[in-house]
């Protein structure tokens, strides 16, 4: 007994005295930074290294080509005249004018259209496994085909307006995306459209995760069905108006595609946002400070709303 006790069998290989840490188990540790180091650097490189160029060009004279003369804030001071100075309005008044009008529009509708759609599927109506996708769908197009088909459908002489004028209704009409007053509205439509679904994918997703049982509580303690979604259901979906919040003001703000596809900018740059401003000052006119000015405005847009949000997502989850 005493010869088997003191017999040992060594499972780890020694150097010295020590364990030795194998080449293997190295490499396997170094693996997944050896795989994300490139995609890292990449962006590092591409990402935070050209907005801090972005910045810096805008603080320069930079025309058609990159200027490394600092110049101070003069191209942040020329978009402040044209926002409350100029008469008529200048083109960047028009961008941010239709930035508020699109940016409202677009996130209030897509939230309660999402909504509402989402309340419905959630009632386990029939079919249900067939209408999510057809809702779904619109949102794996691409914003230009998004476009170009909503182009066509309310372009007065060949969509919507000419379909019901051949059926006899020739009074009807509906020339918005040729009006400068109102092509920003076809505009939301077409984002409406897209976006909506996806919306509506977020909400379902959120009220398929509440509690039955709290449901069932309120049914039993008198709620009625208003009472039920205004009073618990709504409130608890806070972190989905949230999320849903962010993800549509980030496609509101980046929109320039859509834009182009749609109406190519309006009659006279009527339908023109931010982003439209900013590609047409920098690449068109020859105007890369200015261009950058709007650019980083745009970024701080962005900033000024998503910073809040992780603020708020990282303090939850230290609690």
């Amino acid at each position: 007994m005493s010869t088997v006790a003191e017999t040992t069998i060594s499972l780890t290989p020694e150097h010295n005295g020590r364990p030795s840490t194998t080449v293997r188990s190295r490499l396997q540790d170094l693996l997944p930074k050896i795989v994300l180091a490139p995609s890292f650097a990449a962006t590092i490189v591409f990402v935070y290294g050209f907005i801090l160029w972005t910045i810096y060009l805008s603080f320069t004279n930079s025309k058609t080509f990159p200027s490394y003369d600092i110049t101070g804030a003069r191209a942040y001071q020329r978009l402040w005249r044209w926002t409350f100075e100029s008469d008529p309005p200048s083109s960047w008044y028009t961008s941010i004018t239709n930035m508020g009008i699109f940016g409202f529009l677009y996130i209030l509708i897509c939230l309660a259209l999402g909504l509402f759609l989402a309340i419905l599927l959630d009632q386990k109506i029939r079919g249900e496994g067939m209408l999510r996708p057809i809702y779904l769908y619109p949102m794996a197009l691409s914003f230009i085909v998004t476009g170009v088909a909503w182009k066509w459908f309310l372009d007065p002489g060949l969509g919507l307006e000419q379909t019901l004028h051949e059926w006899g209704w020739t009074s009807f009409h509906f020339d918005w995306i040729k009006n400068k007053d109102f092509v920003i509205y076809t505009v939301v439509i077409a984002g409406v459209w897209q976006a909506s679904g996806f919306i509506m994918a977020m909400f379902l997703a959120g009220l398929r995760g509440i509690d039955g049982e709290i449901m069932k509580a309120a049914q039993i303690d008198g709620a009625t069905t208003f009472q039920l979604y205004r009073r618990i259901v709504i409130p608890l979906l806070r972190p989905v108006f949230l999320s849903a919040f962010i993800v549509l003001a980030h496609l509101a703000i980046k929109s320039y595609d859509l834009v182009v596809a749609l109406t190519s900018g309006g009659p006279g740059g009527s339908a023109w946002l931010p982003s439209n401003f900013m590609y047409e000052f920098t690449f068109k006119r020859n105007e890369m400070a200015v261009g950058s000015a709007s650019a980083v405005i745009m970024l701080m847009t962005l900033t000024a709303i998503i910073v809040p949000y992780l603020y708020s997502e990282l303090r939850e989850k230290s609690r």
